[in-house]
């Protein structure tokens, strides 16, 4: 399988001609890095002119679809009052121009429920693509200063060089981190919004249309408003469930309440009957309470590891086991699927790259370790330990 995971001799008299060509050596590196990082605030200037010259094409858009709206919204109204006409003096119309009527309020309600939801997702579209032109504002901004700091570099080089290497390390990884928490954000942000948009939001655009069938079955039929009514009633009761899914997916109440495990036996049976999937959920030693950051991190990695068991894995059973030791809690999660390449997926900057990357970091911010094993065919393991306060 492959896996991936996060001396000395003694002093001698330094020789100046050595030490001069290490310095040159070291200064033509950091020139270099110099020109590379102009070139890198060069390409960022450029975004910026294409995302805000994207920016002003979703402004016009949203200005479009706002003036739309208005119209539709108008003759939508004139269908439902026509539609309000139709009810009262229904024994003045016939049972075709009834149902034209409703028929044409439906069409107009769906087509304003559409371009509404077209002008909410080109508002976030909008809002997102400010905060990037932000961003890049920032980021042009910091290589200017990261020049100049540089030139300054170059002018005092010479016993710093080491710590100046290590503190610029230190830097890049620390940005490094961020970039991947902020996409492991979006990827979330993602999935919440595909979730919200495909569930809840159809249904209850369906609940009201529903309702208004209702109102008009009141009038016309009596007898079927029973019927239709149940049906609302079970709409209702799905977009709950989904509601509380969503909601569990986001942050698990048991998890503050009870406690790690309880939170994970939860979760286990959710995911069995979503799936179909069979997972072995083992305990080792005595569970204690865990630190909140310590119990959602420890959490959401697994939630990120089964989320990739049903999105790639193609597995029939998977194994959890979590130890509560002494000094540290340790977390296995084990499928029989598939498996990939590991080099090949990092490679590739693939989106289960981002939930990898995701996962690790949020153990690395609790100085714990992580290690993933996988292998095309021979499924994956994903093995991490948070150190705790002795217990």
């Amino acid at each position: 399988m492959k896996q991936y995971s996060g001396g000395g001799d003694g002093c001698e008299m330094v020789d100046i001609t050595k030490l001069e060509k290490i310095v040159n050596k070291t200064r033509k590196i950091v020139e270099k890095s110099k020109e590379e990082l102009y070139q890198l605030g060069e390409s960022a200037r450029r975004e910026y002119e294409r995302t805000k010259y994207e920016l002003d094409s979703v402004k016009k858009q949203i200005s479009e679809i706002i003036r739309e709206v208005e119209k539709l919204e108008e003759e939508y109204m004139k269908a439902r009052l026509y539609l309000m006409e139709v009810s009262r003096e229904f024994k003045k119309y016939s049972e075709e121009e009834i149902k034209s009527a409703y028929e044409k309020a439906h069409e107009k309600q769906l087509e304003l429920l559409s371009k509404r939801e077209k002008e909410k997702m080109l508002r976030l579209t909008r809002d997102h693509l400010e905060r990037n032109l932000k961003n890049l504002e920032a980021t042009i901004k910091r290589a200017e200063e990261l020049i100049v700091n540089i030139g300054m570099v170059l002018k005092i080089l010479g016993n710093d060089l080491e710590l100046i290497s290590v503190e610029i390390g230190e830097i890049q990884q620390r940005q490094a981190l961020g970039f991947s928490i902020i996409m492991a954000q979006e990827e979330e942000r993602k999935r919440v919004a595909r979730e919200i948009h495909d569930g809840p939001a159809q249904s209850l655009a369906n609940i009201v249309m529903r309702a208004e069938y209702c109102l008009k079955l009141m009038e016309l039929d009596p007898c079927r408003v029973r019927e239709e009514l149940m049906a609302l009633m079970e709409m209702v009761r799905k977009s709950l469930q989904d509601v509380r899914k969503i909601i569990f997916d986001l942050r698990p109440m048991s998890l503050d309440d009870l406690g790690l495990v309880p939170a994970l036996k939860k979760y286990v049976e959710i995911f069995q009957n979503d799936c179909g999937i069979f997972v072995e959920l083992t305990v080792l030693g005595v569970e204690y309470p865990l630190e909140s950051g310590q119990a959602v991190a420890i959490f959401r990695v697994i939630h990120e590891a089964m989320t990739n068991v049903k999105k790639y894995a193609r597995a029939s059973q998977v194994v959890i086991k979590v130890e509560f030791l002494k000094n540290k809690v340790n977390v296995l999660v084990r499928d029989n699927g598939v498996g990939f390449d590991v080099e090949k997926v990092f490679s590739e900057k693939q989106g289960k790259a981002f939930g990898i990357i995701g996962m690790r970091e949020r153990i690395q911010l609790l100085n714990g370790r992580f290690e993933i094993k996988s292998s095309p065919n021979r499924g994956t393991e994903v093995f991490l330990s948070v150190p705790v306060a002795a217990r």
